[in-house]
């Protein structure tokens, strides 16, 4: 997959001097290191020296999949994240189903702009790989790789506008010891939604638009029968329900195996 290598730079009219990118800089690699523990990876991760245009071996090799976020609340700016295809294919290998890699890599995102001072503006969304990099423009670019090991696991890319770079920041990256395993301990650390499902029915349109306060919808479980606790949709486990301090709780009584019946 081809990528521009081209320099990416400030906006013209407002020229980004060296002290100001190299502020910018440590702001982002500190957000960066705040993030880092919400992003799956095999090894623990380590930040790589930031720059301000993408060089030889600063991509995941091979690259995965790119998303982006509108930074808001306080900064301006958008955050760009190129993962590698082995995270794209553990997460579309996972035991609840495939995760796409924008709402695996979310929480790392709202961390991330959290520690710059604002929040996500939206959704993060997937955009085409090639030329992925030219959504950072109009402001002061910072890119950081991620290492997992001796290779790159993930490229985090920032543009900020004049007003997110005039604030200053410190912080540094941290690294950790080298880890051998991919697989489920890469994601465990991926946030999933979790629902308890008490039963089902199917009704014509002619029944739903008829349902009014007081009306009982009939499911198709009997009194007494566990609910079922799903993860991404797929069954996990069953229990019954119970009271938490005036909230409903279910406690497991089974876990659900690939081949149980009604998986």
């Amino acid at each position: 997959m081809p990528f521009s290598t081209s320099p990416l730079t400030p906006d013209q009219s407002s020229p980004t001097d060296g002290e100001t990118w190299r502020r910018a800089a440590q702001r982002v690699l500190s957000a960066v290191t705040e993030a880092m523990p919400q992003i799956p990876s095999p090894a623990p991760l380590m930040p790589d020296a930031p720059t301000e245009a993408p060089g030889p071996g600063s991509m995941p090799d091979p690259p995965g999949s790119a998303i982006t976020a509108y930074l808001g609340g306080g900064i301006e700016g958008k955050v760009l994240l190129v993962v590698g295809a082995d995270l794209v294919t553990a997460l579309a290998g996972t035991p609840f189903g495939d995760v796409e890699p924008a709402q695996a890599l979310t929480p790392a995102l709202e961390t991330f702009a959290s520690a710059l001072g604002g929040r996500l503006e939206g959704s993060a969304t997937a955009i085409d790989l090639e030329d992925c990099l030219g959504v950072l423009t109009g402001g002061t670019t910072v890119l950081v790789p991620l290492l997992a090991g001796e290779s790159v696991h993930v490229l985090i890319g920032v543009s900020l506008s004049e007003t997110a770079t005039s604030r200053s920041a410190a912080g540094g990256p941290t690294a950790g010891s080298a880890a051998t395993s991919w697989g489920i301990d890469m994601l465990r650390d991926v946030e999933m939604e979790v629902t308890c499902e008490l039963g089902r029915t199917r009704m014509t349109v002619r029944q739903l638009l008829a349902l009014a306060p007081g009306d009982v919808v009939e499911l198709d479980r009997l009194a007494g029968s566990p609910a079922d606790l799903l993860v991404n949709g797929t069954l996990l486990a069953r229990g019954e329900v119970v009271v938490v301090d005036e909230s409903f709780g279910l406690r497991i009584t089974e876990i659900v195996t690939k081949d149980a019946p009604g998986r």
